[in-house]
């Protein structure tokens, strides 16, 4: 299944759940399936390199680059009240890993607005959007060593 056809398919779960109390159970539902980052990727003490500024769960990402180009991602969310980066961290490795690293540095902060609404504080949005730059800038950073 292609990156657009997965968003298509996220949103049409999204559109499912309209009111704030069903989107709320359904992003409960997602942070339930949250994995934390394998220890073959990384293990603790997470290294600052790969802390997510300015997110109030402390996250961690990691982006692995295959030879074909695609990625994996993996997060780790240290604040077991995360359940908004949790959920995050759920839809972004469920629609970007097995995909091509390219769609990754197409994914726009928007996903942010469009998951969680308007049902998130100014300061956990920013954070969840830096979920998704930290992505972008691993992904990047990936590709510029996989070039060198």
């Amino acid at each position: 299944m292609t990156t657009k056809e997965k968003l298509e398919e996220l949103q049409e779960t999204l559109d499912m759940f309209a009111d704030p109390s069903g989107r709320a159970d359904l992003l409960i539902g997602f942070a339930d399936k949250f994995a934390t980052v394998p220890p073959e990727v990384a293990t603790p003490p997470w290294p600052k390199s790969h802390q997510v500024p300015q997110c109030e769960s402390e996250a961690y990402v990691w982006v692995t680059l295959h030879p074909d180009r695609t990625v994996s991602l993996h997060f780790a969310v240290e604040n077991p009240s995360g359940i908004s980066a949790k959920a995050l961290a759920v839809i972004l490795d469920k629609v970007y890993s097995g995909q091509p690293a390219e769609d990754v540095l197409a994914l726009d902060t928007e996903i942010v607005e469009r998951v969680f609404r308007q049902n998130i504080s100014m300061g956990k949005g920013l954070g969840l959007k830096s979920m998704v730059l930290a992505v972008q800038a691993l992904t990047r950073d990936a590709l510029k060593r996989a070039q060198a």
